[in-house]
């Protein structure tokens, strides 16, 4: 058993850099700072091209009234299952009025929820009303004829349906929030994009006081992962590591004393 003992330590030797990277990697849920939502964007875009850039962990806020269409976008990258929520609070007198929370990916495809309530409506007395969406993982790779949440800028727009013409043009206000939990290496696959899918486009004033469109500068805080690294490395690593010394154990075990059975004593 110590030549086993000494095997295993030789070889979790070189996996250590990994182990204490590990947590590191999969502790990347954003949280929110007093002084992260101080600079939270205070108005929403009214189409995709106008969306609103927010970062995840911020609350961002607008207002707007019924039948207005009102828009943000956040980066999401590879191994992330983004929650978005939003809660609108309505004027004090107002009709019955269903909202909805739509979320589209970088190339404005409307991804599902899997859970969340996506739907809701507010009953003539209520004071406000809350959605929520929470996505699919998002993927490091997809195949082309797939609808797979995949790396880039995510849309959220947030509206009224359904209104009747007396009921527009109501003042409300917004506030969206979008956070994520890393659900690490049981979301890898054996891929990646080659650029993350960014095409949202943002309006910039130029030094000539020019307007001129540009891409999108959002991003993580930390930039977009490469796709090839996963906490799935550390544990396939382990388990090979595991395997090995349960060979070793079981041949020890099986062995015997190395002395033939027929060999008289003695001999």
């Amino acid at each position: 058993m110590r030549i086993a003992r000494m095997l295993g330590a030789a070889l979790l030797l070189p996996l250590m850099p990994l182990l204490t990277a590990a947590p590191a990697a999969a502790d990347s849920t954003p949280s929110a700072s007093p002084s992260e939502d101080s600079g939270a964007p205070t108005e929403a875009g009214t189409s995709f091209r106008t969306a609103t850039e927010i970062d995840q962990g911020q609350t961002a806020t607008a207002s707007g009234s019924t039948g207005d269409y009102l828009y943000w976008s956040f980066p999401a990258d590879a191994g992330q299952r983004p929650t978005v929520r939003a809660t609108v609070k309505l004027p004090d007198t107002h009709a019955a009025e269903t909202w909805q929370i739509d979320v589209y990916d970088g190339l404005r495809r409307r991804q599902s929820c899997q859970y969340g309530m996506q739907t809701r409506t507010a009953a003539a007395d209520a004071s406000s009303v809350e959605l929520a969406c929470v996505l699919r993982t998002v993927r490091a790779w997809s195949e082309p004829w797939a609808n797979d949440p995949l790396p880039g800028t995510y849309y959220i727009r947030l509206t009224a349906v359904g209104l009747g013409t007396a009921d527009r043009g109501l003042p409300v206000n917004a506030e969206v929030r979008v956070e994520s939990k890393d659900i690490g290496g049981a979301a890898a696959v054996d891929g990646s994009l080659g650029e993350p899918l960014v095409p949202g486009v943002a309006m910039t004033s130029a030094q000539e006081d020019e307007d001129s469109a540009v891409l999108s500068a959002i991003d993580p805080d930390d930039g977009w992962s490469s796709g090839w690294w996963s906490d799935r490395w550390v544990w396939t690593a382990l388990g090979g590591v595991l395997a090995a010394l349960a060979g070793i154990g079981g041949y020890r075990l099986t062995r015997g004393s190395g002395r033939p059975s027929h060999v008289p004593p003695g001999v």
